[in-house]
């Protein structure tokens, strides 16, 4: 076995109108590289004019990597393109090395991140979709010393011949075991419901910096690394905002360009909560020279999950400690005007104000006003309220307590099952409405 990895970033010259800077896919394609524990000792990008059916890259591109890959030995060349099962068995016999494409490198990355039961049930699945569309060499089980799904090999590691057949009926079960997991969590939204919080899901480009901002925001312990795809299972957390709207938080997995769509499909499950969430928060890196681009590809991966167009969004400028002192205040001072973008800082908490303000205006906007009057005595109806509604002012008379609320329009049947005959609409809420 070699040391190291060579990265090729294949860049086609017909690429669409609004390109990606070829340096940056190849220094992504090394990021996701080093993702996996992996030392890149070569990186080249390979400009592609036409794609040649045997081998992606032409003839000339294949011979001289051929000679590096002797020289060097690398472990395994990372391709970053999708390879049909045909171009990835030539490559190997001409470099005599093991070789990943885009798909293979992410579903191990995937692999090694997935921490959960359910994430692990995910990524199998993923990982079986694609290798039964590679006609099927063989594949490993988990038990070795790297993680991940078996591509790479190495020690510990126990092979399995496997077949359509086989691999098709673990797809059957771990589909069966998936669709028990959807249900459970099905049951978990619907608890929600009934203790009605507002979720806010938090999504955007892969180490944008969505967990060390839900850290910050709800002094959890997520894994925060600056590392590609760092977090891979979905992670929830109860919030209370600063007029005391209680929400749940949720951290998800970072998209990427030209994701799998096995992926897509497999992690379906996961992202669920994306699409039941009352408010999904757009993290980006500001100080990514490719901002722009990943932003792109965050709202194609959102439409292609179903996320509806009218769903409310807020997008976050984060990363601006990386920004000149200029360019920082400017944005910091575009949140006092309410500009559409929240300008943060998840690592110094500059701007993180202005976004907790700005989650409960998005999550508040319509709710309604009413007026609650209990008994002194009504212990449980109070703490109830309390739980369920945002007290906007209270009101203690001899007998009585009053109590000025604020509601989600969905919650009004509830209060008023709750509370027969106690309820009346506020007359100055309505009229600011």
């Amino acid at each position: 076995m070699g040391s190291g990895a060579f990265v090729i970033h294949v860049e086609p010259r017909t690429r669409a109108v609004t390109p990606r800077d070829a340096e940056e896919r190849l220094a992504e394609a090394v990021g996701l590289t080093a993702a996996i524990g992996l030392t890149v000792t070569r990186a080249i990008i390979a400009p592609l004019v036409k794609p040649v059916p045997a081998t992606l890259i032409g003839s000339g591109k294949v011979a001289e990597i051929a000679i590096e890959a002797k020289e060097f030995t690398p472990e395994v060349i990372i391709v970053n393109a999708h390879l049909s099962p045909v171009q990835q068995r030539n490559l190997e016999k001409e470099w005599e090395a093991k070789v990943l494409d885009r798909t293979a490198l992410i579903l191990e990355i995937f692999g090694q991140r997935a921490q959960t039961k359910e994430g692990r049930l995910q990524v199998e699945l993923a990982h079986l979709t694609w290798q039964r569309s590679r006609l099927v060499r063989s594949w490993t089980h988990l038990e070795r010393q790297r993680g991940g799904f078996g591509f790479l090999g190495g020690p510990g590691e126990t092979q399995i011949e496997s077949d359509r057949r086989q691999i098709g009926e673990r797809i059957l079960r771990i589909k069966k075991d998936l669709e028990a997991v959807k249900r459970t969590r099905a049951l978990g939204r619907q608890a929600r419901k009934r203790v009605p919080y507002p979720v806010i899901a938090l999504v955007g480009y892969t180490n944008a910096g969505k967990s060390t901002l839900f850290n910050g925001l709800t002094d959890a312990d997520v894994v925060a690394k600056d590392l590609l795809f760092a977090t891979l299972d979905p992670t929830m957390r109860g919030v209370k905002l600063p007029r005391g709207t209680k929400v749940i938080l949720s951290d998800t997995v970072g998209f990427i360009a030209d994701l799998p769509t096995e992926l897509v499909a497999a992690f379906r499950a996961t992202l669920e909560e994306v699409l039941e969430a009352d408010l999904i928060v757009h993290i980006r890196d500001a100080a990514h020279d490719e901002t722009e681009a990943q932003k792109a590809d965050v709202l194609k991966v959102l439409a292609e999950l179903g996320v509806p167009e009218d769903r409310p969004m807020v997008e976050v400028l984060n990363k601006i400690d990386l920004l000149l002192e200029e360019a920082r205040d400017g944005l910091l001072d575009g949140n006092a005007r309410g500009k559409s973008a929240v300008a943060v800082s998840a690592l110094t908490g500059a701007g993180v104000g202005a976004l907790l303000d700005r989650f409960e205006a998005a999550v508040t906007h319509d709710n309604i006003g009413l007026t609650l009057t209990l008994d002194v005595s009504d212990g449980a109806g109070l703490a109830w309220t309390y739980r369920h509604a945002e007290v906007v002012s209270r009101r203690e008379r001899a007998a009585n307590i009053v109590l000025k609320l604020r509601i989600r329009p969905q919650d009004a049947g509830l209060f008023d099952s709750h509370f027969p005959g106690k309820i009346k609409p506020d007359q100055k809420a309505a009229a600011e409405d």
